[in-house]
């Protein structure tokens, strides 16, 4: 399923029955592999943009069956967006695929994670390297101010396998540009390269191929990519990290961390 369809909830808001409730108030199915969903915000929430929370529903045992997602909306919204796969099989997303607005989810309110500013040293050019529904965490981060205040070029990088899979991260930037708060800067520093490695699109290639072949930066007109200029923030497979990593500490980029920030900071709540 391609076509993509969307629901929106315009009828009263559920009292809470589960621990931590939240309230679905939007999904939108993207394919057969990817949806998207809203929840309305914890009064007491604060997160910085980039951070994930512990969200899921009831399992079957009884017990809340949660895992890691990062909150895709900036840390000034209402309400907070999601981005999930699809695994038929999955013990949390086979069953929160389903959703409807009115329902309730599981949202514990700790937000953590590594793809924050806090982490990262100050430069030229900040990158945010996503595959799949790895673009979440870069959601929030296009559209918090403070990442335009900082660089002065933001560029997303978002591979998937397939065309229709990038349709999320193109309404984003629509989104993001259009955006009261940062569109205005957002049309002048962002910068989108969406790539797919399986059906044919006007770019094709694994991003760190296209790294290291020259590729995207001869693209994007970038001759000076250094650890003077550069930082960048990972999110998609272990390999995907792996792999930029080692790209990274060959200009002599250095991993950050919120105690110690540094040129490049890695997700790695998401991956086994």
């Amino acid at each position: 399923m391609n076509e993509q369809v969307t629901v929106t909830e315009a009828s009263p808001v559920k009292q809470p029955t589960l621990p931590d409730a939240q309230t679905v108030t939007e999904v939108t199915h993207y394919t057969d592999r990817l949806f998207s969903f809203r929840v309305t915000r914890p009064a007491s929430l604060r997160f910085r943009s980039g951070e994930f929370v512990m969200l899921g529903l009831m399992g079957d045992n009884g017990r809340p069956l949660l895992r890691a997602y990062s909150i895709a909306s900036p840390a000034w919204d209402e309400t907070l967006g999601f981005y999930s796969i699809k695994v038929q099989d999955g013990p949390l997303t086979s069953k929160l695929q389903h959703i409807q607005p009115g329902d309730q989810v599981i949202l514990r309110p700790k937000p953590v994670g590594t793809l924050v500013h806090d982490a990262l040293l100050p430069g030229k050019r900040i990158w945010f390297f996503a595959t799949g529904t790895g673009i979440a965490p870069f959601a929030s981060l296009l559209r918090e101010p403070e990442t335009y205040e900082k660089f002065d070029e933001v560029i997303l990088t978002h591979t998937c396998r397939d065309v229709a899979e990038l349709k999320y991260g193109e309404e984003l930037i629509a989104l993001t540009k259009d955006d009261p708060l940062v569109g205005e800067d957002a049309q002048q520093k962002l910068r989108y390269y969406p790539t797919t490695t399986r059906e044919e699109s006007p770019k094709m290639g694994r991003i760190t191929n296209l790294i290291k072949d020259g590729t995207l930066f001869k693209d994007l007109g970038i001759d000076d990519f250094s650890v003077e200029n550069d930082r960048a923030m990972v999110c998609g497979s272990i390999g995907l990290n792996t792999d930029l990593k080692a790209i990274f500490e060959e200009y002599g980029l250095e991993e950050g961390a919120n105690s110690e920030p540094g040129h490049y900071v890695v997700e790695k709540a998401f991956v086994g």
